[in-house]
């Protein structure tokens, strides 16, 4: 080889070589210097095993109540009730499956209209075409209001709705009046409103008789409870007795006559009321039936004014039934003597109420409705009523 290539090449490879060295030594400090934050990256990054906390005792003899339960009860419930009745054929063609009442087991009794032949709910009331006249407010009597206060705060246990309207100035006193309040007995005073409705509408007659069967017969206030099965009762026999005794057999007889609970529900919507239903059979102990104080008044005030709602002939004789009510021990005894009173009290031990019509001795009439929560059967809301009663008289007569 020549000696300038010779020395060219050697010149070359020594420069290639230097310049190489240098490169590994850029790269061998920089491997140094980041080594440790990539070491500790992939640390970071690794999965790493999570750490169980052991359950206590008590929770796992929680856990596995809970499971039995389910495995045990809820599980064979729902495939014997439910699974089994949408899957598995029935040994019998001819009997179907009512799906509705599989879905909705309690819906034949909140159910309170009929839509296309099927039960169903309505919850609004007709106000633009109701059947029963709004009562017409004027002024609050403050005075009045603030004994009635007053005589409230001597009675811290009971919790009280007072309601009280004038038939000649239409002036009123309202506490809690749209409060709502289970209505006990007194829910019998729609009922036989519907009741006497259904009878102008040619559907019922005084003189229809209902047998007194097992399925009707119940406890608490009435004396039918104690009659003899299948015995046979007129509708004005019942109508009586329903508002006479309270009785609460009569009461779901002719509820059952005119359509039970969903007629009932309706035609308290058609008339405009919002507030006031029926939800159980009596006696209603739990205090569903529902109502408040100024739509009883409402109620009272139509009885005795609205010639569409009913004829003079069913007024007549639902003030005969609401003039001889046996318990005279609440509003009644508040009252001056000679005065007269339509009404209808109710009782279910911790609600005590009573709602009618004041025709006082001289004349002067007036509305008063009184429901009063209480503890249990305690005298204190009897009290109340009474002496309510005797401060709304004094004040509307005297």
């Amino acid at each position: 080889m020549p000696k300038l290539a010779r020395d060219y090449n050697t010149e070359y490879y020594s420069n290639y070589k230097a310049s190489s060295y240098s490169n590994v030594y850029s790269y061998s400090t920089y491997a140094n210097e980041h080594g440790r934050y990539y070491s500790e990256l992939r640390e970071h990054n690794r999965p790493h095993k999570k750490h169980v906390k052991k359950k206590s005792p008590l929770q796992v003899f929680i856990s596995l109540a809970v499971v039995s339960f389910l495995l045990f009860f809820i599980l064979p419930f729902s495939f014997n009730n439910v699974t089994k009745a949408v899957f598995v054929p029935a040994p019998y063609k001819n009997i179907k499956i009512d799906m509705d009442k599989l879905a909705f087991p309690t819906h034949n009794y909140l159910a309170n209209t009929w839509y296309l032949g099927k039960r169903g709910f309505n919850y609004s009331a007709n106000v633009k075409n109701a059947k029963m006249t709004p009562l017409k407010e004027n002024v609050n009597m403050p005075v009045l209001r603030q004994e009635l206060m007053n005589l409230a705060e001597l009675y811290p246990t009971v919790k009280p709705a007072v309601y009280v309207w004038d038939y000649d100035t239409g002036n009123y006193v309202d506490i809690n009046g749209s409060k709502d309040y289970a209505t006990a007995s007194i829910i019998k005073i729609p009922v036989l409103i519907d009741v006497f409705r259904t009878i102008e509408a040619g559907e019922l007659s005084l003189n229809d008789k209902i047998p007194l069967t097992e399925y009707y017969r119940t406890e608490g206030s009435g004396s039918l409870q104690f009659k003899a099965a299948n015995s046979q009762y007129t509708v004005d026999e019942l109508a009586r007795r329903m508002i006479t005794e309270s009785d609460n057999s009569a009461t779901n007889m002719l509820m059952a006559k005119i359509g039970s609970m969903t007629d009932v529900n309706q035609s308290i919507r058609d008339w405009g009321l919002k507030n006031t239903y029926v939800n159980s059979w009596l006696p209603d102990l739990a205090g569903t039936n529902r109502t408040t104080a100024k739509e009883m008044a409402t109620m009272l005030y139509n009885i005795d004014t609205n010639d569409k709602l009913l004829s003079d002939e069913s007024r007549t004789r639902i003030f005969n039934y609401m003039g001889h009510v046996h318990n005279d021990r609440l509003v009644h005894a508040g009252l001056g003597q000679g005065s007269v009173f339509l009404h209808k009290t109710g009782d279910i031990g911790t609600m005590l109420g009573d709602a009618g019509i004041v025709i006082a001795p001289d004349g002067k009439k007036y509305i008063v409705v009184i429901l009063a929560n209480r503890p249990h059967n305690s005298v204190a809301g009897k009290d109340f009523i009474v002496k309510a009663s005797e401060i709304i008289y004094n004040y509307m007569v005297k």
